[in-house]
């Protein structure tokens, strides 16, 4: 099986360091690489010696979000040998396709993702060029991300797709409130050091130190006791959790279905996201702008 996700020891194991491995497609994440990347967390979690996981992306841009044309992520959903087997369970087979999409996505975007949070290591995201979409939730189940001075953060599937935002609704939390709804509803994107300023990301380096400084930022971390580490994580965690977090994220799930539903009643064919002219065509439309607070 191809590599989508590779795994890197570093300092005798003290430090894994996991990529994303599709830079030919800008790391869109098809089924099999959210697989792989659920085994690689897996790994780190059940090796003692790791104090701090890194999670890094190959190429140009961390990731593209969801692969939602590629060869290879058709093949992997349809039926025959070139077909992923979480295809095939998880709710994949039920008649009614609102429920079958509601189970997929549970499990293999959902779930996962909220697992990922709450690691019983330190995870790092270290970002470059775009994080757009299912890119945001890969670096928001990580306690800390660091971005390169190149780094862009969006979701677009208001605007591209008639949803409202992806399954793991963290934007909220992430952006505030009322500068969530404006990211949403243009599709804009920010920029690392407005991203520094809203207090999402930690560091902002020069993309070609990008690699060097976040290796840099946790070692410091691993410093730390690894009871200390998890109790600050959890500490953190269980606050805002505490705050309606958790409860949220299940909402915005739920209402993230609420819109699959309604696509899949309105389109012919069934297709539960919004299709031209709804919305804007994904695979022509234009690179995001950023958001400016003198620019409409």
């Amino acid at each position: 099986m191809t590599e989508l996700v590779t795994y890197e020891p570093l300092d005798e194991g003290r430090i894994a360091r996991i990529w994303l491995n599709r830079p030919e497609v800008h790391n869109a994440q098809s089924r099999t690489l959210l697989i792989q990347l659920d085994e690689a967390f897996v790994r780190a979690e059940a090796d003692d010696a790791v104090r701090v996981v890194i999670l890094a992306a190959r190429g140009r841009n961390f990731s593209a979000g969801h692969d939602m044309g590629s060869d290879e992520a058709l093949a992997e959903r349809t039926a025959g040998p070139g077909q992923h087997p979480s295809f095939t369970d998880h709710g994949a087979t039920r008649a009614g396709r609102v429920e079958a999409v509601y189970l997929q996505e549970w499990h293999y975007y959902f779930e996962n993702t909220c697992r990922w949070r709450n690691l019983r290591k330190i995870t790092i995201a270290q970002v470059q060029g775009n994080a757009i979409s299912a890119g945001l939730m890969l670096i928001w189940a990580c306690d800390l991300i660091v971005a390169a001075d190149n780094a862009r953060f969006s979701d677009v599937v208001a605007v591209r797709l008639g949803m409202p935002g992806v399954e793991y609704y963290g934007h909220p939390w992430e952006f505030g409130p009322r500068k969530a709804k404006e990211l949403l509803l243009t599709g804009d994107s920010l920029d690392a050091d407005e991203a520094y300023r809203l207090g999402m990301v930690s560091k902002v380096f020069p993309v070609d130190e990008l690699e060097a400084k976040t290796l840099q930022f946790a070692r410091r971390i691993a410093e730390r006791p690894t009871i200390a580490a998890l109790l600050v994580k959890d500490s953190v965690n269980a606050a805002t959790d505490a705050m309606g977090f958790a409860e949220a994220l299940r909402h915005g799930f739920h209402i993230h279905q609420l819109g699959h539903a309604h696509w899949s009643a309105l389109n012919d064919d069934k297709h539960p996201c919004g299709k031209p002219p709804d919305v804007e065509d994904w695979r022509t439309a234009q690179a995001t702008q950023l958001a400016r607070r003198d620019s409409p």
